[in-house]
Formats: C-alpha cells, structure tokens, sequence
C-alpha cells in the first residue's frame, strides 16, 4: 500500500511539474507573438502612413487637407469593395449550404407549437377581418323529407320478431322454412 500511494505522489508531482512547464513556454509563445504582431503593425504604419509635416502657410495646409480628404475616400471606397465582396461570398455560402442540405435529404424543420384555436378564428386569420365567417355547420343543411323505402317497410311488415322465430321453431316450422325457400 505504501509503495503505491509514493508512486501515485510521483505521477502527480511529474504531471504537475510538466503542466507548468508547458504554462512557461506557452506564456514565452504569447509574448513572441505579441512583440511580432507589434513589429509588423510598425512597419506597417511607417510604409503607409509617412510622419506628417505641418506647413506654415494656409494655402499649403488646405492643400494638404485636400489630400488627406482624398486619401480618406479611397480607403472608404476599398472598404465598401470588401464589404460587399464579403456580403456576396457568404450569400453564396449560405445558397451553398441550402444546396447541401437539399442534397442530403436533410430539412431543418421549425419547433411547431400546437395553437387552440376555433374555426372560426382560423377561418378569420386566413381570409382577413373583412370577410365575416361563421361555422354554423347546421345552418346551411338542407330539409329532407324522410321517405320510405323498401327496407323499412319489410322491416315494418316483419313484426315482431319472436313471433317468427316460434313459427319457424320445430319441425313445422322448418318443412316451411324449406317450402318458402324453394
């Protein structure tokens, strides 16, 4: 038992020591990182943006204003170029996307909730306010008259029914179950 909790303490002591080591070049990584993207933010600015130098007369200072304001509009106009670029590349990801999804079979299907509603309000919602609906499904029958048929009046003609049964019961009553058939 003591052996094994003193190499269980090893192992951790080992990973520990590893994970900070690890932290201390990750840290050293970063810091590189940040000197480099500095350096390269600083030779950026120092090729476009030459240090400014003020003239003393306003002729020459509206003149340069002028070019400032130039200089200004074409950055604007790149930006606008780029931006619609990347409004046209991600529609066509996003068509892209729905042409894959088509492909596969796969629909996104919306969460549908279940609505009470009456007909009525439906019939309503589909055809508008101004379009007055009622469900009165009795309303619009028709009245019809009830007529006899057939049926009914053999049913009607039969009677009652155990009178028939007690006159088809024994013998008599099969000889003219037979006769009646034939």
């Amino acid at each position: 038992m003591g052996d094994l909790q003193k190499r269980n303490r090893a192992m951790t002591a080992r990973r520990q020591h590893l994970k900070s080591v690890m932290l201390q070049i990750a840290a050293t990584e970063l810091e590189k990182e940040e000197s480099r993207k500095e350096s390269e933010k600083q030779n950026y600015l120092s090729e476009h943006c030459p240090p400014l130098h003020l003239p003393g007369s306003t002729a020459e200072l509206q003149e340069l204003c002028k070019q400032l304001h130039a200089k200004v509009d074409a950055a604007e106009e790149e930006k606008y170029d780029m931006e619609v670029k990347v409004q046209k590349s991600s529609k066509e990801l996003e068509d892209m996307n729905q042409k894959l999804f088509d492909l596969r079979g796969k629909f996104k299907r919306p969460p549908l909730r279940r609505v009470r509603m009456s007909a009525d309000a439906m019939l309503k919602a589909l055809l508008g306010s101004k379009h007055k609906v009622c469900m009165d499904l009795r309303a619009n029958l028709k009245q019809v008259k009830k007529e006899d048929t057939e049926k009914e009046r053999d049913l009607r003609d039969v009677g009652d029914w155990r009178k028939n049964i007690e006159e088809k019961s024994g013998m008599e009553g099969r000889k003219k179950m037979f006769e009646s058939e034939s």
